[in-house]
């Protein structure tokens, strides 16, 4: 058994000039003859083809993505491999590794915290892929933007973070059943986390367990729409960050983020946090919005704060008339179409749950809707089965791309001319999408709303269901709807290419305050 950790810390003077990191990570390279066999989680495990393998293959539409044209293994013939296809969340990326046969034996990186993490639980992030390669990354601007990087500006004041540590473990046995290497790896994993924080490393800036303290509480939401009385935020994420304001811990990077959730009475205490001062931040499944405490507070040494009972205040201005989706920051619960034959990578062919993480799904738009855009029909339509997953581009008979506008059709009863609507838009990712929306005047040069362009979170073509969360709170006079049908047009105005476009979380439409 061979294990060993290591402690990174990034230090700054203020004499030098700008500078900006991208990414800071540990890569690790095994010897390619030794393993083939990678796991990052119970149900994403397999056999993998090796570089020389890629290097045949055929290059598809970005460098990573590569179609296994000869591979040495002839049972991954014509699949797709490409590193984004196994990305995963950071709150999921605690350990992962290979495994070879002969002497049979893993190579695992094990995370024990992600406190030093940019981006929250639920950043995207590389894991293992071909190489055999494994990565411990503290930080970096995947399925985000440049943004978050850490910009060191000319002048900026000192600047120290500690990354890590982090475990590498290596274990072995004299049998062939992967399996038990892997839930070997596992355990040690448990094992680590328990241990967190480590109790050796002599460095000033890591503080031991008796030198953090804890927060503490219970998290309630009110939405006067869904229950008069409060409601408890059940299995929300709340979390310690720079101070800033209602989501910025989703773009910070120079500090640290403590994260836990709540029980189902939305009870929480986060632990093991680093002296200083803090926000407090959190969303809610099922409640579209970011909540942050009213005040920032301050963490000594051995010290538990108890918040007591905390209120958010759901966004509401009136009664749902109708919604499309779930709000929990994804667009997994949207229409997710199969890929192409030929174009598969094998461990997600008989899964619900990647089944995102498929090549070449932008594609399928123009292929299931080939004579016009989606139209949605409230009270008809499942947003299960006919809202697709990405709002993206239409690809032409010449492969050229152009924009693409989805519209809303929904019945109204009754019409307050005088009241204000409430349309609120939830993206989950955008990745250079320009959203424009009118209100059943589709001819008019201007839309009622327009975001510009937006986003770099490259989500689409990096097979992930979310990026950086955003919302828009859309308002607008009940005398430009009418009494029986009227349409929403959403328009996705970019279209440079197969890979502009949106993916939608949650939306809703809100009658006048009752």
């Amino acid at each position: 058994m061979v294990h060993g950790c290591t402690i990174q810390g990034i230090t700054r003077n203020s004499s030098l000039i700008s500078f900006l990191f991208k990414y800071v990570n540990y890569v690790f390279r095994l010897k390619e003859h030794r393993f083939h066999y990678m796991a990052i989680s119970d149900d994403r495990q397999r056999v993998m083809p090796s570089e020389e393998d890629r290097a045949s293959g055929q290059v598809l539409d970005f460098k990573e993505a590569v179609k296994l044209t000869n591979p040495s293994n002839p049972k991954l013939k014509d699949e797709v491999d490409d590193k984004y296809q196994y990305s995963d969340e950071i709150k999921n990326i605690k350990v992962h590794g290979w495994i070879g046969d002969t002497p049979h034996m893993g190579f695992w990186v094990i995370s024990p915290s992600y406190e030093y993490c940019n981006g929250g639980p639920m950043k995207q992030d590389l894991s293992s892929h071909v190489g055999p390669t494994s990565m411990a990354v503290f930080f970096s601007s995947h399925y985000a933007a440049p943004l978050l990087g850490v910009s060191l500006t000319n002048g900026e004041a000192y600047w120290k973070k500690v990354f890590g540590p982090v475990f590498f473990y290596v274990n072995s046995d004299s049998g062939i059943d992967h399996t038990v290497l892997w839930e070997d790896a596992k355990r040690q994993m448990n094992e680590e986390t328990t241990k967190w924080p480590y109790d050796f490393p002599a460095s000033i800036d890591y503080p031991h367990a008796n030198e953090r303290g804890s927060v503490s509480g219970q998290l309630m939401v009110h939405d006067g729409y869904i229950n008069k009385d409060l409601f408890p935020a059940k299995n929300a994420y709340i979390g310690l960050a720079n101070p800033g304001v209602a989501g910025s811990w989703q773009s910070e990077t120079k500090g640290y983020q403590f994260w836990t959730q709540t029980d189902d009475s939305g009870n929480f205490k986060i632990s093991n946090v680093r002296p200083g001062v803090y926000g407090v931040y959190s969303w809610v499944p099922g409640v579209i919005g970011d909540y942050m405490f009213s005040s920032y507070i301050s963490i000594t040494p051995g010290n538990n704060i108890d918040l007591g009972q905390i209120v958010f205040e759901a966004p509401r201005n009136g009664p749902t008339l109708w919604e499309i989706g779930f709000p929990d920051r994804t667009a997994a619960e949207f229409f997710i179409p199969d890929p192409l034959p030929g174009l598969q990578n094998y461990l997600y062919i008989n899964t619900t749950v990647h089944k995102f993480r498929q090549y070449g799904l932008w594609n399928r738009y123009a292929d299931l809707y080939p004579n016009g855009d989606l139209v949605y029909k409230v009270g008809v339509s499942d947003f299960r089965k006919d809202w697709f997953f990405a709002h993206v581009t239409r690809r032409n008979l010449d492969n050229t791309y152009g924009p693409t506008t989805w519209q809303i059709s929904f019945d109204l009863t009754n019409v307050d001319p005088n009241g204000i609507y409430y349309l609120r838009i939830a993206l989950a990712s955008a990745s250079y999408g320009h959203l424009q929306v009118w209100i059943n005047t589709p001819s008019k040069p201007r839309p009622w709303f327009d975001t510009l362009q937006i986003g770099q979170s490259n989500a689409i073509a990096r097979h992930g269901i979310h990026g950086l969360y955003m919302t828009f709170d859309i308002q607008f006079p009940g005398n430009i709807l009418q009494i029986g049908e009227n349409i929403i047009y959403l328009k996705q105005a970019s279209a440079n290419g197969p890979f502009n476009g949106l993916m939608y979380d949650y939306i809703r439409l809100e009658g006048p305050p009752q």
